[in-house]
């Protein structure tokens, strides 16, 4: 996505995962930073996200696992790696199979820790048009901005058995992936986060 809107997009991994950083690499054009506080301090880490997104126009720290599992509690955590940045937090949900329930969920995530901000939600698997409607007043319930969604689609979903260090060939529906993208996820609204 980076070639055809032209942004520097400068991606990192909150923790020590090597393959994500990979798939960063190849869509992104610059190497992906590792930002983990289990073995960096936390100033390493800011030094490290000035540093490397210095020259971008756009940074973006992919979370891991759940948003406040760490390697003890929520310490190595995404949410640690977000206050110890002061960035907001895009929340990307598992929808599947679930609507107004979502509420109670998104509810815990956004009060569960006051400082950090959530900034929205991304919907992930979403069965329909009208399932995203519901969805969508789950967030305007809470008053959290809704960014969107992907809809469920097996011919996007990659098992692990994919999850190796060869990248030498290219998923053939990135770019229907790309489609979706742009025309069911609020990208430019991200862009002002």
């Amino acid at each position: 996505m980076y070639t055809v809107k032209g942004y520097k997009v400068q991606p990192f991994k909150c923790g020590p995962d090597y393959i994500d950083t990979k798939f960063h690499e190849a869509v992104c054009g610059r190497p992906s930073i590792n930002l983990d506080t289990f073995m960096a301090s936390p100033k390493h880490v800011v030094e490290l996200f000035m540093h490397y997104g210095a020259d971008a126009d756009i940074c973006i720290v992919e979370g891991m696992m759940g948003l406040f599992d760490g390697y003890d509690r929520a310490l190595g955590s995404s949410y640690e790696i977000a206050r110890v940045l002061d960035i907001p937090v895009v929340l990307v949900v598992d929808a599947k199979s679930a609507a107004y329930s979502m509420a109670a969920l998104l509810s815990g995530f956004v009060n569960f820790k006051k400082d950090i901000r959530i900034a929205g939600v991304i919907y992930n698997k979403v069965g329909s048009v009208r399932h995203y409607d519901m969805l969508r007043e789950v967030c305007s319930d809470l008053g959290i901005e809704c960014y969107g969604y992907l809809p469920k689609d097996a011919a996007l979903e990659q098992g692990s058995r994919y999850l190796g260090l060869d990248f030498s060939e290219c998923n053939p529906d990135a770019q229907q992936l790309v489609e979706l993208l742009e025309n069911d996820v609020k990208w430019e609204e991200l862009l002002k986060l």
